[in-house]
Parts: structure tokens; C-alpha cells; sequence
């Protein structure tokens, strides 16, 4: 066992240390601090929502976003290459899942990642960290105004309320941005072949550790984005489609941000 590891860690770790190890030396401080700290934002944030009794209108806006992305993206996840890649942003990204397990198994080995990863590494799994605070910061907002809203209001009406009474355009383009380099860096990360042998060796130690919802989010990203033929053709596309999005919510008009998301969702 290398000097400076501690035992407990689980030997195909190693194997997957050594090859990233030997794809980059190159390492950058301060990415455990960094994931540390969103993450310990997003758990003030989620008690912050059950003590002002807004739990249920933050999954409302969860579930009405991620049947929104599925509707966008119906076409990418009816079949085809670009379905994983859909799927796992979906799943992942926009979908309303409680990802509280995961988010303290991404705590506990924060510290790893820095410690033992190549700095590209460190910067997806700091970039995730941040995306996901980002986004649970702009739901907590816009539940506020969610249940500001006639309760005899349609959920698209609410939500497009909701939306521009929150603001923060500039964050919007932001977290849109978070999303399309996670996605380059695991298209990125898929060509490094024996990474995929690695995680795979990783399954059953990382389930004996207490780490197997974590596991799943990686492979599932390295395995979407492995499987499509053109990754910056997928990205383009959700560039285009998010920053149209945007824009057509954002708009001063309010019955024709509401008629473009109902065309979105197929009700228009």
C-alpha cells in the first residue's frame, strides 16, 4: 500500500488513482474547500425551506422543470445517440430527485478528490457541486413567489411568475453555462479508456463504503456521454434550446413567455 493512504480505502480506488495519476500530475488546491462549502450551503438552504414552509413549492418547481426538459428534449429521448446524454441531465441535472445521500457522500470524500485526482478532476466535481447549489439557490427564490400566486393559477402560469419575479438573468446564463462544461468535462474524462475499467472495479467496494449513490452518478455520466458519437453536437443543442428558453421567459410580455412555454410543454 503506498505510503500516506489510509487503508480504508478501498483497493480499486488505487487503480483508479494510479491511472488518472499517470493521465495528469497537474494538481489545483482549494477544490475540497470549494465543494465543501456548496455543499454546506445546500443543506442550509434545504432546512431554510422547511422552516418558512416551502418544501412543497420548491418540488412543485422541481417537477414542473423537469417535465418542461423532457418536453424540450422529447426528441432526444424518444431513442437515438443523444438519449443517454438527455437522459442523464434529466435524471441528474433537472430532475426533482432528493439528492441529499449523494451530496453527503460527495462531502465525505471531498478531500480525496483533491488530494488524489488530476486537477480536470477536481474542477468537474467542484463544477457539479456549484451547479447544483446555484440551482437549489434559484428554486428556494422562486418558491417564494410560487406560493405568492393565486392558488387558482395554473402550474405554467406560476411558474412564469415565479420566474420573473425572481430576476437573476445573469444567474440563469450562469448555471446554464455550469451545465455545458460539466458536460464537455465528461466527454472529456471518456477518453481516458481505463477510467471506465476503474469505476467498474469500483462498484462493489464503493457500495461496501457507504458510496453507491455517488458511484451511480458517475458512471451514469461517463457512460451517456462515452456513448454519444458527438458530444459538442448534444451540448450545442441544449445551448441553444436553454438560452432560448431564457429569453422567451424573460420576456417583458407575459402572455407570450407563457404561450412559448406552453409550446414547449405541447398545451399550446
Amino acid at each position: 500500500m503506498p505510503q500516506g493512504l489510509r487503508p480504508m480505502m478501498p483497493l480499486s480506488l488505487f487503480a483508479l488513482v494510479s491511472t488518472l495519476r499517470t493521465m495528469s500530475s497537474a494538481l489545483s488546491p482549494g477544490h475540497a474547500q470549494a465543494i465543501r462549502e456548496h455543499l454546506k450551503e445546500i443543506r442550509r438552504l434545504r432546512v431554510l425551506a422547511a422552516d418558512d414552509g416551502l418544501l412543497d413549492a420548491v418540488t412543485a418547481i422541481k417537477q414542473f422543470q423537469t417535465r418542461r426538459f423532457a418536453a424540450t428534449y422529447a426528441d432526444c429521448l424518444r431513442g437515438g445517440p443523444m438519449c443517454p446524454a438527455a437522459q442523464f441531465f434529466l435524471d441528474e441535472l433537472y430532475g426533482p430527485h432528493d439528492f441529499s445521500q449523494r451530496d453527503a457522500q460527495f462531502d465525505r470524500i471531498a478531500g480525496s478528490i483533491e488530494r488524489l485526482f488530476p486537477a480536470h478532476v477536481g474542477q468537474l466535481a467542484e463544477n457539479l457541486a456549484r451547479l447544483h447549489c446555484l440551482s437549489e439557490t434559484l428554486d428556494l427564490e422562486m418558491a417564494r413567489h410560487w406560493l405568492s400566486c393565486s392558488p387558482a393559477s395554473a402550474p405554467d402560469e406560476r411558474y412564469v411568475a415565479s420566474w420573473q419575479q425572481t430576476g437573476a438573468a445573469r444567474r440563469r446564463e450562469e448555471q446554464l453555462q455550469l451545465a455545458t462544461e460539466l458536460g464537455q468535462s465528461l466527454s472529456q474524462l471518456t477518453r481516458m479508456k481505463p477510467l471506465r475499467l476503474a469505476l467498474r472495479m469500483m462498484r462493489a467496494p464503493a457500495r461496501a463504503a457507504g458510496l453507491a449513490a455517488l458511484q451511480r452518478t458517475l458512471e451514469a455520466g461517463f457512460d451517456a456521454f462515452a456513448a454519444l458519437p458527438d458530444a459538442q453536437a448534444f451540448l450545442s443543442l441544449v445551448h441553444e434550446r436553454e438560452t432560448q428558453g431564457i429569453r422567451s421567459l424573460f420576456q417583458s410580455d407575459r402572455a407570450a413567455a407563457l404561450a412559448w412555454l406552453r409550446s414547449q410543454m405541447g398545451d399550446g
